[in-house]
């Protein structure tokens, strides 16, 4: 029986977190993490707004659960995000120690998996979830982006 929970529900969720990055202009990356089907924390890249190379969607959420469940780690938690983690990300994600990455599209030149950078070994990886979707905004993103300038 599929449930209207399932991965590509909650990337959805992320897309539309990535959307409203691209409408500020930002990098259009989008993340949500879930605990026991519920959304307890959205974000978007904010790294033009914030003036910041650390806002990325990822850190926003780990943020933002953390918060949210009043501690740093996030055991039974799912992180959902449009774009594969960078390194930086990566490492946070590590030290959160958070159950489950689903990502939709692969980020070829810097993405963590490209990069070496070991996620912690508990856990699970889930890649290509919406991935067309996923590369597309990129793509029109960055399209524009160079036809404005």
């Amino acid at each position: 029986m599929i449930t209207p929970f399932d991965d590509a529900y909650f990337m959805k969720k992320a897309l539309q977190e990535a959307e409203i990055a691209f409408e500020k202009g930002e990098v259009p990356v989008g993340a949500v993490i879930v605990v026991e089907d519920r959304i307890i924390a959205r974000a978007h890249n904010l790294t033009e707004q914030l003036n910041d190379v650390t806002a990325h969607a990822e850190m926003q959420a780990i943020t933002a659960a953390a918060n949210f469940l009043g501690g740093k780690y996030l055991h039974n938690c799912t992180l959902y995000v449009t774009l594969e983690p960078c390194q930086m990300c990566a490492g946070a994600l590590y030290w959160s120690q958070i159950s489950k990455i689903v990502y939709g599209a692969k980020d070829t030149e810097r993405g963590f998996s490209t990069m070496g950078t070991k996620i912690h070994p508990k856990t699970k990886v889930v890649q290509g979830v919406m991935e067309k979707e996923a590369a597309q905004l990129l793509k029109r993103f960055f399209i524009e982006k160079r036809n404005l300038n």
